[in-house]
């Protein structure tokens, strides 16, 4: 079994995000980027198969700068077996990722895509499912779990209330959320080798996908500065205060 896993470029999730002073985006300016953490989620999961005998070969894929080959290199120093980066420095949105996606699957033919549910710097969450859409493979979504035997792949899924599982036919794609595991920590050896391990950089260009953004921001702001908190006396007081002043009583 092939199993390829895209990784996504970010601002780390310790990183305190900062707004241009236009309000026309991030300011990304000397700060850390790192591997978005839903896709470490799936880089371990796909290690934990091939540890298993279950898969084979480990793919990761990246979209981005030249610099998102540090972020190919934590997967492989994770477990990884070759990565793949399309180079572009430009803002890619979900539905050209999925497309560009979709062109590396028809070269590679992976057996199971696996990648994280959403990213953190732009929550759209919407990739995954694109792809398989794109692919005509079945999915699954907000995976808590996973399974695999024989062709098909049984999965666990966070829904509103509780769990469902769904078994989907493989090849299949399986977006990944926060309880399915913990990613490792990758060891100095580890990352030592994964300097030798295979990186293909390919120009967005060679794959004739239109990634003109559909998409304007028209301003990004800050949430509002919360108000200070305040101690009352009695029970009393603060039921007043919830009635007349809160106004949710």
């Amino acid at each position: 079994m092939k199993i390829l896993v895209p990784v996504k470029r970010v601002i780390d999730y310790n990183v305190k995000v900062r707004v241009k002073s236009d309000q026309s985006g991030v300011d990304l300016a000397n700060v850390k980027m790192s591997m978005n953490p839903f896709d470490e989620i799936a880089v371990e999961q796909a290690v934990r198969l091939k540890e298993s005998g279950t898969a084979q070969e480990i793919i990761a894929v990246s979209i981005g700068p030249e610099k998102a080959q540090d972020q190919i290199r934590q997967a492989l120093a994770m477990g990884a077996d070759r990565g793949v980066l399309i180079k572009t420095d430009q803002e890619v949105e979900p539905l050209a990722v999925a497309k560009l996606l979709q062109k590396i699957i028809e070269e590679e033919k992976p057996d199971l895509v696996i990648l994280g549910k959403q990213a953190i710097d732009d929550d759209c969450n919407q990739t995954g499912q694109m792809l398989a859409a794109l692919l005509g493979w079945g999915q699954g979504t907000f995976i808590s779990k996973v399974e695999l035997a024989g062709d098909k792949v049984t999965a666990t899924r966070e829904i509103d209330g509780g769990l469902q599982v769904v078994a989907v036919p493989l090849p299949a794609i399986l977006t990944v959320d926060l309880r399915l595991n913990e990613p490792r920590y990758a060891s100095l050896p580890n990352i030592m080798k994964a300097k030798k391990k295979p990186l293909d950089v390919k120009d967005i260009a060679d794959f004739g996908v239109d990634v003109a953004p559909r998409l304007e921001v028209l301003k990004v702001t800050e949430p509002p500065k919360r108000e200070a908190g305040v101690k009352v006396e009695t029970v009393a007081e603060l039921v007043d205060k919830l009635k007349n002043e809160a106004g949710v009583l």
